[in-house]
């Protein structure tokens, strides 16, 4: 997702600063907890990974402007039950920059609104991973409803933190608020294909027990908690 240049302008682009502040400083204690236990290859590793698929669900898997801003099929899910919440919201934030510096430029100002974006809604949904998913599972055992739930967070997450900034820059009059359904209307389809990607990618190592161990997977993959 990107927001629409113009969107949220002037004095309100404060707003944004300050939400990207806190949800990086929030990804910098993760990565901190992260360090800590598992020392830097893993992170550093597995956030170089995600940055590089990041960069690829935005540039290279379709997307298309809708309303107030273009639906992308992220796999927020995907990369937080692969690699971990700190080296998932570390590639996302890395992965946007990266297209926005060099492919994207006119989205840039507009970097506060979107990382903020994406961020927020992988920490929810990484809290509420940990409540619907027993401690006895591995992320390998997961089923459709279990996933599911978690595409539901993430990309309804989304939906409402674009809804947000629409409202925020634009008002709530009619042509916006029609904008913003337009938006949501079509982004909430990819919480129907999220989950299957997640399974498929999930049986995939379930089947490939070499990563077992490895640091480029998250321990709980394989083990329960």
């Amino acid at each position: 997702m990107h927001i629409e240049p113009g969107l949220v302008d002037g004095s309100k682009m404060l707003l944004s600063y300050a939400t990207a502040t806190a949800a990086l400083g929030y990804t910098a204690k993760l990565a901190w907890d992260m360090l800590r236990h598992n020392g830097p290859s893993a992170l550093l590793l597995r956030s170089a990974v995600a940055a590089a698929l990041v960069f690829a669900f935005f540039e290279v898997f379709p997307h298309h402007p809708v309303g107030v801003s273009e639906v992308h099929l992220i796999l927020g899910t995907t990369l937080l039950l692969i690699f971990g919440a700190a080296p998932a919201a570390i590639g996302l934030a890395a992965g946007l920059l990266v297209q926005s510096l060099f492919f994207a430029p006119q989205d840039l100002p507009q970097y506060g609104m979107n990382v903020t974006t994406l961020l927020v809604p992988l920490f929810a949904t990484a809290a509420l991973a940990r409540r619907v998913i027993p401690a006895d599972t591995a992320y390998v055992d997961l089923g459709y409803a279990q996933t599911f739930k978690l595409s539901v967070a993430y990309q309804g997450g989304i939906v409402l933190w674009v809804g947000f900034w629409a409202i925020y820059g634009q008002g709530a009059g009619a042509a916006n608020l029609a904008d913003i359904g337009r938006f949501g209307g079509a982004y909430m389809t990819v919480v129907l294909l999220e989950p299957l990607i997640d399974l498929g990618v999930l049986a995939i190592a379930k089947a490939w027990q070499r990563l077992q161990g490895s640091a480029l997977v998250e321990r709980r993959m394989y083990q329960a908690a």
